[in-house]
């Protein structure tokens, strides 16, 4: 049996006009109709069933008849914090950290980081997020955000309990992840890797270096494997 396709609206009421992205999904690629039922998210953490009631151009009228609460959201509060990908390799980090249960996500720039980024790739990473949240059964979408400096990436830090810095500049970590924890916030740089200096601003904001291993591991597959290991440390994936 399959499961209901899910879309994303800016607010629930009795009847939803589904519009513009969402609506060409819907219409032109999953060919959905009258009839069909769908599941309706807000990000507030509930999801609505609703029945397409009529096609227009342009436009899905769906009937909303019932609520429920979502499941699959994460317990633990994660922030990703990863330097900015040649090519599509963010947008690759972008939707398995969506996959593995992030609240955020904050591309950033540093010293020695060779991509860059404008508002239409940081506008495609929120639709590779959207997406991945649809196809992943979630029923948020992790926030992404841009920043343009290492410092403010840092800054964005504050607030979480755990905080971990992935860096190829140490031969060993210098302490655990810690399992069951409230928040992580987690940082992994891009190919260029980190410099002495932005290690150390790290270690002011409270940041546990880690080492992943003796291998060299490119940055996107840096970032899955961390985030994976936080995951199961803190019981998601369990």
């Amino acid at each position: 049996m399959s499961v209901p396709k899910r879309f994303f609206v800016d607010k629930i009421c009795e009847e939803v006009l589904l519009t513009g992205e969402e609506y060409r999904h819907a219409h032109t690629v999953l060919r959905l109709g009258v009839g069909d039922e769908v599941t309706l998210l807000d990000g507030s953490g509930r999801e609505w069933t609703a029945i397409v009631g009529s096609s227009e151009r342009g436009s899905l009228l769906l009937h909303v008849v019932g609520e429920r609460p979502a499941d699959r959201e994460p317990r633990a509060d994660v922030l990703l914090l990863i330097g900015a990908l040649k090519g599509d390799k963010t947008e690759l980090v972008v939707q398995k950290a969506t996959e593995l249960g992030v609240n955020r996500i904050g591309v950033f720039s540093s010293r020695y980081c060779a991509a860059y980024m404008n508002e239409n790739k940081l506008e495609r990473l929120r639709r590779v997020a959207r997406e991945a949240a649809k196809q992943c059964l979630r029923s948020r979408v992790p926030e992404v955000d841009y920043f343009d400096d290492f410092a403010g990436a840092m800054s964005a830090s504050e607030g979480y309990v755990h905080k971990l810095f992935a860096c190829e500049l140490l031969e060993k970590s210098e302490g655990e992840i810690p399992d069951m924890g409230a928040s992580y916030c987690l940082v992994v740089g891009s190919e260029g890797g980190f410099t002495e200096e932005e290690f150390a601003l790290a270690r002011e904001h409270g940041f546990t270096g880690l080492s992943l291993g003796k291998r060299i591991l490119r940055a996107e597959t840096a970032a899955v494997a961390l985030l994976s290991v936080v995951m199961y440390r803190a019981g998601e994936l369990k």
